[in-house]
């Protein structure tokens, strides 16, 4: 995940996306602790909305599921 200079936090599954940058666990309840805990928030020093952890939730959830299918390609 990323944060740009105007505090707008988006997933960046490339790691190329301008701005701060944080890597996340592939725990989907990692991230729903995360939520609870505003540990994003906390670490961002910005306001999380609760539409950006229902996207990380999902993109979190996918790659999970992918790795368990696929493996570690």
């Amino acid at each position: 995940m990323v944060i740009d200079k105007e505090k707008n936090i988006s997933v960046d599954p490339t790691g190329k996306k301008p701005g701060r940058g944080a890597y996340v666990s592939l725990d989907p309840d990692k991230i729903a602790y995360a939520k609870e805990k505003a540990i994003i928030e906390k670490s961002l020093g910005a306001k999380v909305p609760d539409e950006f952890y229902d996207e990380l939730y999902q993109y979190v959830d996918h790659q999970k599921a992918r790795k368990e299918l696929f493996g570690d390609k």
